[in-house]
């Protein structure tokens, strides 16, 4: 009997460290605000930080940001090193879905061809260019240009080096993000001003979610469907426009 009830408690009591444990939400060291703000290796603040704080409390766990090298995340990820992935469209990684469930798209991920004179070309047009890029990130309508030579990739590690690098000269267009663009922007004076040529890609993008038992998967597919339908998602993007 007395062993019984000691089974019992320890089953309560690791349920109940389980239920406890942070979740750890990967975080990209390449992301740039408005999507995420890293300082001394700590995320700490930007769209992202404040969506995956917000997902966690509603689920009953502290948020851990695990900052990570873009390269390292998906295997992180499938290695169980982390519980949930947000910022990320099923077409540019090659995640294990059995191991896995999507969640509803939370924006659309608008990526841009740019430069620091106006135009409206769009990346076919590009002949012998060198355009910025962030290293490890996937352009599939750039990926046939690229391997043909018609355009040759120039990659920073984050995406504000890329901005950087373009405005200081190094190459003549650059391939980003928009609300990256427009926060950079805002920082420069009106002659440096980037100017956007076209729209390169439009996708959603959700968060990635491990589907195992130490991780409130259901719990966390709810939440989102009802930030979604409380108008969470569009506060929180706004607050960054």
């Amino acid at each position: 009997m007395y062993k019984l009830i000691a089974v019992c408690l320890l089953a309560i009591s690791t349920s109940l460290q389980a239920e406890q444990s942070p979740l750890r939400f990967a975080v990209n060291d390449s992301w740039a605000m408005p999507m995420l703000r890293i300082e001394n290796d700590r995320a700490v603040g930007g769209i992202l930080f404040d969506l995956q704080q917000r997902l966690a409390a509603k689920v009953g766990r502290r948020a851990r940001f695990v900052v990570l090298p873009h390269m390292r995340v998906e295997r992180a990820l499938n290695a169980g090193e982390i519980d949930v992935r947000c910022y990320v469209n099923p077409t540019w990684n090659n995640i294990k879905h059995k191991r896995f469930v999507w969640t509803r798209p939370f924006m659309t991920q608008r990526d841009l061809l740019v430069s620091t004179k106006p135009s409206n070309a769009q990346v076919e047009d590009l002949y012998k260019e060198r355009v910025g890029t962030v290293l490890g990130f996937n352009y599939p309508r750039l990926d046939s240009l690229f391997k043909g030579g018609q355009i040759h990739r120039e990659d920073a590690r984050t995406q504000e080096q890329t901005l950087l690098k373009l405005v200081a000269g190094r190459f003549g267009y650059a391939i980003t993000n928009e609300r990256t663009f427009h926060w950079f922007n805002r920082q420069l004076s009106p002659d440096q001003q980037l100017h956007i040529h076209s729209v390169v890609a439009s996708v959603p993008v959700s968060c990635v979610v491990r589907d195992e038992p130490d991780v409130p998967t259901a719990r966390l597919l709810r939440a989102m469907d009802e930030m979604a339908l409380d108008g969470e998602f569009e506060e929180i993007l706004n607050a960054y426009r």
